[in-house]
C-alpha cells in the first residue's frame, strides 16, 4: 500500500449527515416571535412540544437541571459529543441551569417567570408541587400564564401517579396489540410516537391557549397525557370497535376497512405499497395492469364484496406484481394515479431527494457547529422552517440570561 491509500485508509469513514444540504441558520417563521416558552422538560415529548412553538419564532429558555435533561445522556451514538436524540428535538432553544431544589435557583426561576408566556414540564404531579411549578403556584404569581403539563396519565384520575414512558403508554393504548404479524407477538411502534403525538398536542394546545389569552387576558391550565394522546391515534379503529363490537387484530398490517390496502412483493423481491382506497381507483388499477375486466366483474363491485373476496384479490394482485420490478411498477402506478410506494429503509428515507428539496431533511450550519436535523415538514406561503440555532450546549445561556435579568432587576430598582 502506497502513502496516499494508507493515508485515506485512515480517514474516518464518511457520515450520512455529511452528504445533506446544508443550511445556515436564519429567522425562521416569525409567527410566535415576541412570546417565551419556558422549557422545564426532559426526554422527548415536552423537547419536542418546545421545538415546534420556537420553529414559529417562540423564544424557548431550557431551564435544566445541573446534570441536564436526561436525553443529553442517551447514546451511543453521539456527534461530536452530543446525543443526536437530544439534538433531534432541541434546536432554537436558550439552555439555562437552574437548581430549583435551592432557594438561589427559585428566585431566579420566579424571575424568569415574569417573562414568560407559556411554561411547559414533564414532571409528575408530585414532583411539580415539591418544586413549586405546578398550576395552582404558578398560577398566583402569573395570572396570565399559558401552563401546559404533559404526564403519563394526566394530572388527576386513578393512574395519575403512575410513571411512565413511550412503550408503557403504547402498551395501554391498544396501538401494540394490532402491530406485528398475526401470529407473532405484540410490537411496538419504531419510533416514540407517544412522546412525539403527546408533544404535537402540547405545543397546539399552548397555541390555542395564547389565542384564547389575546382576547381574555387570562392563562390557562393545559394537561397532556401520553396515554391518551396515543389512544387518540387510534380513534378511527377504536370507532368502528365500539359501531361493530369486531375487536381488530394483529394481521402484519394487511388489515383495514378498505379491502387492497398492504404490501406487495415485485419481481426483484421488493415490496411496495397498494392502496386502491376508492371503486374508481380499483378501476384505474386494473386498467394500469392490463385487465379492466376484472375490474368490471360484480362480485368485486363495491368495496364491501372486494373485503369478502380479500384472500382471492390479494393473490391474483401478488401474481400480477411479480412479474415487474417495483420501480417498473411505481412509474407505472404514478402515471395512472394509483397510490403506491416503496417500503423504504431509514437511510432511504433520509436520502430522499423529494423530501431534502423540500427542506425536510438538512445539516444546519451555525457558526462551526454542524448538525444534522430533521425539518419541521410544514411549509408556509412556500416556505419551510429555517432554525435559528443550533441545540444548546448544557448552560451555554445561563450567564447572560441571568445578567440580563439582573439588569433588569437594577433599571426596575430592585435588589439584585
Amino acid at each position: 500500500m502506497n502513502d496516499a491509500n494508507a493515508a485515506k485508509a485512515l480517514e474516518p469513514a464518511r457520515l450520512p449527515w455529511q452528504d445533506l444540504p446544508v443550511r445556515p441558520v436564519g429567522a425562521g417563521f416569525q409567527m410566535l416571535s415576541g412570546f417565551v416558552v419556558l422549557d422545564l422538560t426532559t426526554s422527548i415529548a415536552g423537547p419536542y412540544a418546545t421545538m415546534l412553538l420556537s420553529d414559529f419564532g417562540a423564544e424557548v429558555i431550557k431551564v435544566e437541571r445541573p446534570n441536564g435533561d436526561d436525553a443529553r445522556h442517551w447514546g451511543p451514538p453521539f456527534l461530536e459529543g452530543h446525543s443526536l436524540w437530544f439534538t433531534a428535538v432541541n434546536r432554537n432553544k436558550k439552555s439555562v441551569v437552574l437548581d430549583l431544589g435551592c432557594a438561589e435557583g427559585q428566585a431566579q426561576f420566579r424571575a424568569l417567570l415574569q417573562r414568560a408566556d407559556v411554561l411547559v414540564c414533564n414532571q409528575p404531579l408530585d414532583v411539580q408541587r415539591k418544586l413549586g411549578i405546578d398550576h395552582e403556584t404558578l398560577r398566583a404569581l402569573k395570572s396570565d400564564l399559558v401552563f401546559v403539563s404533559i404526564t403519563g396519565f394526566g394530572l388527576d384520575g386513578e393512574r395519575a401517579d403512575l410513571t411512565c414512558y413511550d412503550l408503557i403508554a403504547e402498551g395501554y393504548s391498544g396501538i401494540m396489540d394490532i402491530t406485528g404479524e398475526a401470529d407473532g407477538r405484540p410490537q411496538k411502534i419504531g419510533a416514540p410516537a407517544a412522546d412525539m403525538l403527546a408533544g404535537q398536542d402540547a405545543a397546539m394546545a399552548a397555541v390555542v391557549a395564547l389565542l384564547a389569552r389575546e382576547r381574555t387576558g387570562e392563562g390557562a391550565k393545559i394537561d397532556i397525557s401520553l396515554a391518551e394522546s396515543m389512544t387518540r391515534f387510534l380513534a378511527c379503529r377504536i370507532s368502528s370497535y365500539l359501531g361493530s363490537g369486531e375487536i381488530p387484530a394483529r394481521s402484519g398490517g394487511t388489515d383495514s376497512v378498505i379491502a387492497i390496502y398492504q404490501s406487495f412483493e415485485t419481481a426483484d423481491g421488493l415490496l411496495l405499497n397498494l392502496g386502491l382506497g376508492s371503486d374508481a381507483i380499483w378501476k384505474r388499477f386494473w386498467a394500469a395492469v392490463g385487465d379492466p375486466q376484472y375490474a368490471a366483474r360484480p362480485e368485486f363491485s363495491t368495496n364491501a364484496r372486494r373485503r369478502a373476496h380479500r384472500s382471492e384479490i390479494v393473490a391474483d394482485i401478488q401474481a400480477i406484481l411479480r412479474t415487474r420490478t417495483r420501480a417498473q411498477w411505481l412509474e407505472i402506478f404514478a402515471n395512472s394515479r394509483v397510490p403506491a410506494g416503496p417500503i423504504n429503509r431509514v437511510d432511504e428515507t433520509a436520502h430522499d431527494l423529494a423530501f431534502q428539496q423540500r427542506g425536510l431533511f438538512f445539516t444546519l450550519q451555525d457558526g462551526t457547529q454542524q448538525v444534522p436535523q430533521v425539518g419541521l415538514g410544514i411549509r408556509i406561503d412556500g416556505q419551510s422552517a429555517t432554525p435559528r440555532a443550533a441545540p444548546p450546549r448544557l448552560g451555554e445561556h445561563t450567564a447572560s440570561i441571568l445578567a440580563t435579568l439582573a439588569k433588569r432587576k437594577t433599571a426596575q430598582g430592585e435588589p439584585s
